[in-house]
C-alpha cells in the first residue's frame, strides 16, 4: 500500500542529438519493464510556421523551445506517484499534437533528452544523472538518418540545421551540462558495461520496499 511519504525515482538520461539516448532505453526496457517513460521531445513548444525551406526560424536546440513549466509539473507529479496526460508531438508539422498520453504513476521514472540537466528546477527533480557521450560525426549521421526517414526532411535542411542551430547548440547548452552527470557513458547503448551497471542500479530502484 502507498504511503503519504511515498516517491518515486527519476533518471534523467542526457547526451546531444544521436548520441544513442535512445538505444539505452530501448536496452534498459528489454530487461526491465516497470518504470514509466518520459520524452522530453513531447514537450517541445508549437512551431507550425517551420517548413524544409525555413528550418532554422525556430531554434529546437535552445532550452527555451521546451514547455519547462509544464514539464516540471508534470515530472513533479509522477514523482509524488500521481499520474499524468502526457503531451505528444508531431514533428512533421512542428506542433503539440491533440492526442495526449495517460502515464499512471511507477515507482520509477526514466526522463530522457537533450537538454534534461539544463533547466535548474527540473533537474533537481532527477534522482541519477547519466550523459551519454558520443562523437560528432556519429550523432550526425544518425540524425541525418532519423530526420530524412521519420520527419519528412531533406538532407540540405538537416545539413542547415545542424550547422547553423544544432551544432552550435550542442556546444553552448548540451556539453556544459555534462559537469552534472552521475554517471557518463561513452558510446552510448553500445557500452554493455556501463549499461549492466545501469541496469543493476534500476533493478535496486525496483526492489527496495522503503520507496513505497
Amino acid at each position: 500500500m502507498l504511503t503519504s511519504m511515498a516517491t518515486a525515482k527519476i533518471i534523467g538520461i542526457c547526451g546531444g542529438s544521436g548520441s544513442g539516448k535512445t538505444t539505452i532505453v530501448r536496452k534498459i526496457s528489454e530487461l526491465v519493464s516497470d518504470f514509466v517513460f518520459i520524452p522530453q521531445d513531447n514537450y517541445y513548444k508549437s512551431a507550425e510556421y517551420i517548413s524544409n525551406s525555413n528550418i532554422t526560424a525556430f531554434n529546437f536546440d535552445h532550452p527555451d523551445a521546451f514547455d519547462n513549466e509544464l514539464l516540471w509539473s508534470q515530472l513533479s507529479a509522477l514523482k509524488r506517484l500521481e499520474g499524468v496526460d502526457m503531451p505528444t508531438y508531431d514533428f512533421v508539422h512542428h506542433r503539440r499534437a491533440e492526442d495526449t498520453i495517460k502515464v499512471a504513476p511507477k515507482k520509477l521514472i526514466i526522463f530522457e533528452g537533450i537538454m534534461v540537466f539544463t533547466n535548474k528546477a527540473v533537474r533537481d527533480l532527477i534522482d541519477l544523472k547519466i550523459f551519454v557521450d558520443t562523437p560528432d560525426d556519429i550523432r550526425f549521421i544518425r540524425r541525418l538518418t532519423r530526420d530524412i526517414k521519420e520527419r519528412g526532411r531533406t538532407v540540405d535542411s538537416v545539413i542547415e540545421q545542424y550547422l547553423n542551430v544544432v551544432r552550435p547548440g550542442h556546444f553552448q547548452f548540451i556539453e556544459p551540462t555534462k559537469h552534472f552527470a552521475d554517471i557518463i557513458i561513452p558510446e552510448g547503448g553500445a557500452n554493455d558495461s556501463a549499461l549492466h551497471v545501469l541496469v543493476t542500479f534500476i533493478n535496486t530502484i525496483l526492489n527496495t520496499p522503503s520507496a513505497y
